[in-house]
């Protein structure tokens, strides 16, 4: 199939343009950029550094023999990517061209006003250009099991049946965001099931969980195929700052309590997911929801597994409890469903002993390029 990646520069596109390349697909890449931008004026550095779009595709092409194109621009734009959808024409959309970071929105005004223009408004330009250049088009977006929240029931894949005084329905599952970027997820989620109704658009949403890691099997040990690595306390995930904080000698940095639970999945894994969503596209249109994790996880859980790990490697991790900068529960239920992805064949990657321990000796390869200030939490929810 000719598939189109949004934000192809980014954590998760760049190995998805790969993996997908791998798989026989004609992959196109769009990106701005942003999360490089993001990282600089912030003052959020990456681990190491990575190339930009143009020279990855080359190196791609030399280890593997095929293409991918590349287009550098703002989705946001509406002529901009119009003019690229119809050049490529795609069967399928990978949509990851959204601020994807919880601190990022809450630090500030214009932060907030970007990720509510960013993200509502790619979303609103690709429903518009698919309707316009392929109705048939399969959009599969990255949505975050953050959206749901932690009700004190279990949470469905996507819909819940309601009975209601006599009467029965079925509804997407109460969203319940924690930040504003959860809360432009929820309303893009809305967005799309909105023109899924009134204009037939076939779309997956993936509701994904914290990813972590920092191989996949298209990368190998080839330094200009590596995806970035965030590590900070805006665009770095809990797992992944832990790992760069045991390597640095800093304590891990658990927010209150500590019982926050999630689900979690390693990189491995999201390449599965994203290759079963778009191998298995919808037959009609409508909006299909998948849970997308492997493990869940609390924050206390992550900690002591970075310990456990840090201990192979003669690393003395020790872990300390901050106030946390969220509006969060600390302690609360959490059992979400997950079946679609596994019935469709995703095989899990576990977060192991040794899956940690391979990521700290890494990290430990760029030790001298860590920079502790960026890791500790600044913004507050309040």
């Amino acid at each position: 199939m000719k598939v189109l990646i949004l934000g192809g520069d980014g954590f998760l596109g760049w190995p998805t343009a790969m993996h997908l390349s791998s798989c026989g697909h004609e992959v196109t890449v769009i990106d701005n950029y942003f999360r490089r931008t993001a990282s600089a004026e912030i003052g959020a550095p990456q681990l190491y550094a990575t190339p930009k779009l143009n020279e990855r595709v080359v190196a791609w092409a030399a280890k593997s023999g095929k293409d991918i194109k590349v287009f550098e621009g703002d989705v946001t734009d509406y002529k901009f990517f119009l003019d690229v959808f119809k050049k490529v024409v795609p069967d399928t959309v990978v949509h990851y061209a959204e601020q994807p970071s919880a601190p990022y929105s809450m630090a500030n005004y214009e932060q907030a006003r970007f990720t509510l223009n960013n993200n509502l408004t790619g979303t609103l330009n690709l429903a518009y250009a698919v309707r316009e250049v392929n109705p048939e088009c399969h959009i599969v977006k990255l949505g975050t099991m953050g959206e749901y929240g932690t009700p004190d029931i279990d949470i469905e894949e996507g819909f819940i049946d309601i009975e209601h005084k006599g009467r029965k329905g079925r509804f997407l599952f109460p969203r319940q965001a924690g930040s504003l970027y959860h809360t432009t997820k929820i309303q893009d989620t809305d967005l799309l099931y909105f023109y899924v109704r009134a204009w037939g658009l076939r779309v997956t949403d993936l509701m994904q969980g914290p990813v972590y890691g920092l191989f996949t099997d298209e990368m190998d040990d080839d330094e200009n195929l590596f995806t970035c690595f965030s590590y900070d306390e805006t665009f770095g995930t809990a797992l992944n700052r832990f790992v760069v904080q045991a390597v640095a000698g800093i304590p891990l940095t658990v927010y209150g309590a500590g019982g926050q639970t999630r689900g979690y999945l390693n990189i491995k894994d999201t390449m599965q997911c994203i290759r079963l969503a778009v191998d298995n596209p919808l037959d009609e249109g409508g909006l299909r929801v998948f849970n997308q994790f492997t493990e869940t996880f609390s924050v206390n859980d992550l900690a002591d597994r970075v310990v456990r790990a840090g201990k192979m490697l003669s690393l003395d991790v020790q872990v300390q409890s901050v106030e946390n900068p969220r509006v969060e529960a600390e302690e609360h239920y959490y059992n979400p469903a997950l079946s679609a992805l596994p019935d469709l064949g995703l095989e899990p990657n576990l977060l192991t002993d040794d899956v940690l321990a391979r990521i700290l000796e890494t990290v430990m390869k760029y030790k001298s390029n860590i920079h502790a200030e960026s890791i500790l939490p600044k913004t507050k929810w309040k």
